[in-house]
């Protein structure tokens, strides 16, 4: 038999053509799954010989074989072997070299379709626990930063002007809120898709007596899934996976985008550090933020993966289609971009220097406690907010005009714009003075920063 299609050539006088097996082979990639799918042979063959549907001594030389076959993959690797399309024919035909004909029994009442979709599960809910500690790090990093950084005034920014004096602790925190948002949707992915395939065979379940709970069991599932015909056409665990990667992505990306703005000359507000920087081939002054553009450059392919395997599952009939071999190249690209784009934005916080003074000096120059003089008017003067704002306005104006701060503007100017004003104003008006006052739930008051950062750090110490 032409080795070319040893294992469904019973169908077919010929093999197929060169290009046929280079567009039907998968092997190149999901060879990446090779660990799962030993896993999931081993339970589905001491399932099996405990059922009686495999003798007992066969069961075990196939186990024996597979952990054979398994200790060549972790020494030598995977050779790509495109006659034999995929990691499961490969190591279907491995184990038949080491064990012979007894490996033919191991796929009995199980079809390449429940296999794969049992191989892939397993991998992304392995892909999923690595993101998840990756994040980890990630909050634990950003944190420590903002333990440290939860006096250090800041100019807040919308449209990217200022607008109201912030710390810079409570600015980090707002990136631990989203990581912890990505870590959420994880978790939630993962509880959705623990649900064993194995079992369903092709397409309508089998009719040898299995028990498909025992192999859920012995995988880590949560037991198995409840429809055949859905159980192998299902990627919705990829795809879950693919959007919490992507909105994460986009999280890390507005981070980047802030550490690249911030290390620019303009701004000055961070030095990152050499091993997240580099140079330029003909300006040797220059030190670029390559790393923090790549993390951002990153977040367009990882949504780029999403997309793809949507498009791809959008329009699929029930069941199994081969169009589905290519959800796992947009799955495998999102989890090696992902987890690089982790690791990075975590050595650059973890690394960079922040120049507090800087961003102080900023924050006073930019009339960022205008607010706080509105609010005094209309707490202590008994203005309507509307017309205090116009009363501040015109404040805003005349310090903008004798090139001063708000908190320097003479009183007798103030009072020349409303007499209601007293000496009183100037203990609202400077940067201190305004953080320390926004002391509502979730506001940038040092001390609320600090309870958030313990609150979160009692978070992550108790899922540890």
């Amino acid at each position: 038999m032409n080795t070319s299609n040893a294992m469904w050539g019973g169908r077919f006088a010929e093999g197929p053509s060169a290009v046929m097996r280079e567009i039907n082979a998968s092997l190149p990639f999901d060879k990446r799954m090779w660990q799962q799918d030993i896993a999931g042979s081993k339970a589905h063959v001491a399932m099996l010989g405990r059922q009686g549907i495999v003798a007992e001594a066969d069961a075990a030389a196939i186990a024996a074989g597979l952990d054979g076959v398994a200790a060549g993959y972790a020494a030598d690797g995977v050779p790509d072997d495109l006659a034999l399309e995929d990691i499961h024919m490969l190591t279907e035909a491995r184990l038949a070299e080491a064990i012979g004909p007894a490996a033919g029994r191991l796929h009995t009442a199980r079809s390449r379709n429940d296999q794969v979709a049992t191989d892939f599960r397993l991998w992304v809910r392995d892909a999923i626990d690595q993101t998840l500690a990756a994040l980890d790090a990630f909050r634990s990093a950003l944190l420590s930063r903002a333990d440290e950084h939860a006096d250090a005034v800041m100019p807040g920014f919308t449209h990217l002007q200022s607008a109201q004096p912030v710390t810079l602790g409570h600015h980090l925190m707002a990136y631990v809120e989203m990581a912890s948002r990505d870590v959420s949707r994880f978790r939630d992915a993962r509880a959705r898709m623990n649900l064993c395939p194995l079992g369903s065979a092709a397409l309508a379940g089998t009719g040898f007596p299995i028990d498909r709970h025992a192999t859920a069991a012995a995988l880590g599932f949560d037991g198995p899934t409840r429809n055949s015909l859905d159980a192998v056409s299902d990627r919705d665990f990829a795809i879950d996976y693919l959007a919490a990667a992507a909105q994460c992505a986009l999280h890390l990306s507005r981070l980047a985008e802030e550490f690249v703005l911030w290390a620019s000359q303009p701004f000055g507000f961070v030095a990152l550090s050499d091993q997240w920087s580099t140079g330029s081939s003909i300006m040797p002054q220059k030190r670029n933020p390559d790393a923090a553009e790549l993390v951002r450059g990153h977040a367009g392919r990882i949504t780029g993966c999403l997309v793809s395997l949507m498009v791809t599952m959008k329009g699929l009939p029930l069941a199994y289609s081969k169009d589905m071999q290519d959800d796992k190249p947009p799955v495998f690209e999102c989890h090696d971009l992902l987890g690089l784009s982790i690791a990075a934005m975590t050595g650059m916080v973890e690394s960079a220097t922040f120049r507090t003074d800087r961003m102080r000096a900023l924050a006073e120059s930019g009339f960022a406690t205008a607010t706080d003089l509105a609010d005094w008017l209309v707490r202590e003067a008994g203005l309507p907010f509307r017309e205090a704002h116009h009363v501040t306005g015109r404040a805003v104006a005349r310090a903008e005009a004798l090139g001063v701060g708000l908190d320097r503007l003479p009183l007798a100017d103030l009072q020349a714009i409303h007499p209601a004003i007293t000496e009183a104003v100037y203990d609202v008006l400077s940067v201190d003075a305004s953080v320390a006052s926004r002391t509502s739930f979730g506001g940038t008051a040092p001390a609320n920063v600090r309870a958030a950062i313990a609150a979160a750090r009692a978070t992550l110490e108790a899922k540890a």
